[in-house]
């Protein structure tokens, strides 16, 4: 980094706050107690992101007199569905490509089902009055090399031939008509399959109508394990117990209460920024009248985006994977990538020099080998989980709640028969080889992103066994 160029990044971070932006905000509810003593429920959900609150509302949405009770270890929406960049997509398998790569013969019924998932939120979104700043404005792949760009435009011939439509290839004027950077060479704008919207807005709509469908919540209420107990399970927590006929875990990157389960997730640190808001003369120098997301091409990527007060997220690029699955608050900031970030912002935008970034953190997503999520029963059915969304949770999440559900009632429908939801991904080897793995594969997609797009050895074996690395 030249002296200039970090002196400016590093003055475009000396006011930022070390919490994520969508959490810093005054509509934020006050927390609920924790439970103390016994409690009884038909189904206990826990967790108190976006899977356990879908699970807990659509549990409600079909049977309404189902008797359910949600713990969240601290505050419901705290952890990555707080942090997290607010893109809502409609893809179950984290983009069409690993989509179409893993499971062809399932991937039209996937994007239906996906397609109306993404329907099914804002539906919901509407229904409940959740003010959660939702827009479904698509997004934007954006090529900044010339590798890039063909891989864009092949892959668009490809998405023409599986009969996809809603998805426009923009060569570099097209896509600078929309986003004015100099780095933009073209992009794809899926112009329907994602939203944009405030996360923890959503997190904190879904809490209220949880509740007001009849869901008791409790927050500060860990599970701290989970057993047999007659016909149903008991749920131990730091101040009491549950029984409860059904438990659903939505608890992702935390480890899980069914243990076996563990292996298959590890954690990964992503980062992000947020601007001041922009003045109209700077967002008139960027254009984006669109209000579409955007995200660049390579394999160490960046998504941005603008808020409702026109600020610009800025995240991704690195993904940090603490030796031995550390999960801990320390990790959520991380100055030298936050440095790092605001270099490439202005990279990207040269234009706005001089914007100062209002707010920087961090937070743990849970990856898997396969990018998507993945989903099981335990206890003889007793109980079930999801887990492994990989960064897309923000809309999957619903559509493994109605799995969840389907799961512990032991129904085969249209979501259980998929083999997405029959199979499991690889799990993650055990240290030291998990570390070591995924340090390889993070040097070797960085060596990929800096010699045209060329995959070594190492990364054409782990395509030709399905796995990778991801956030």
């Amino acid at each position: 980094m030249a002296p200039a160029a970090m002196s400016i990044a590093a003055q475009s971070l000396s006011g930022a706050k070390p919490v994520s932006y969508w959490l810093d905000d005054p509509a934020k509810p006050a927390a609920l107690p924790a439970l103390t003593g016994d409690e009884h429920a038909d189904l206990l959900v826990i967790g108190g992101g976006y899977s356990g609150l879908w699970t807990a509302l659509i549990a409600k949405e079909r049977d309404p007199g189902r008797d359910v009770v949600l713990i969240e270890g601290h505050e419901v929406g705290w952890a990555a569905s707080g942090r997290n960049g607010g893109f809502c997509a409609a893809s179950l398998t984290h983009g069409l490509a690993n989509g179409v790569e893993r499971w062809p013969d399932e991937i039209a019924k996937l994007e239906e089902l996906g397609e109306r998932n993404l329907d099914a939120i804002e539906a919901a979104v509407a229904r409940y009055g959740i003010d959660c700043e939702f827009e479904r404005t698509g997004e934007i792949d954006v090529a900044t090399e010339p590798h890039q760009l063909e891989e864009l435009r092949e892959w668009h011939e490809e998405i023409v031939k599986l009969g996809i439509t809603g998805v426009d290839f923009l060569d570099r004027d097209a896509l600078r008509a929309e986003v004015d950077s100099p780095t933009f060479l073209g992009g794809l704008w899926d112009r329907n399959g994602v939203a944009m919207l405030h996360p923890a807005k959503l997190a904190w709509g879904l809490k209220r109508a949880c509740q007001e469908l009849g869901v008791r919540i409790y927050e500060s209420t860990r599970g701290l394990d989970l057993v047999r107990s007659g016909e149903g399970m008991a749920v131990r927590t730091p101040y009491g117990r549950i029984f409860a006929r059904r438990v659903a875990l939505g608890t992702n990157i935390f480890p899980s209460l069914v243990k076996r389960v563990r292996p298959y997730t590890v954690p990964v640190y992503d980062y992000a920024l947020m601007t001041e808001p922009l003045t109209p003369e700077q967002l008139e120098s960027i254009g984006w009248k669109g209000r579409q997301g955007l995200g660049d091409s390579a394999n160490q990527f960046h998504y941005f985006r603008l808020s409702a007060d026109n600020r610009i997220l800025w995240g991704g690029y690195d993904a940090i994977y603490p030796y031995g699955g550390r999960l801990s608050a320390d990790l959520d900031q991380r100055p030298e990538t936050f440095l790092k970030l605001a270099e490439q912002f202005f990279d990207c935008f040269p234009q706005l020099s001089g914007v100062k970034f209002s707010h920087a953190w961090g937070g743990a997503i849970d990856t898997c080998s396969r990018f998507t999520a993945f989903f099981g029963t335990a206890h003889q059915g007793r109980v079930a989980y999801a887990a492994g969304y990989t960064g897309l949770g923000v809309g999957s999440t619903r559509f493994g709640a109605d799995v969840m559900l389907d799961l512990l009632a032991g129904e085969e429908t249209e979501r259980t028969r998929l083999d997405m939801v029959r199979s499991k991904p690889m799990p993650f080897p055990p240290e030291p080889f998990a570390w070591a793995g995924i340090e390889i594969t993070k040097r070797s997609l960085a060596h990929a992103d800096a010699n045209g797009g060329h995959r070594n050895l190492w990364l054409k074996t782990m395509d030709k066994l399905g796995l990778g690395f991801d956030s």
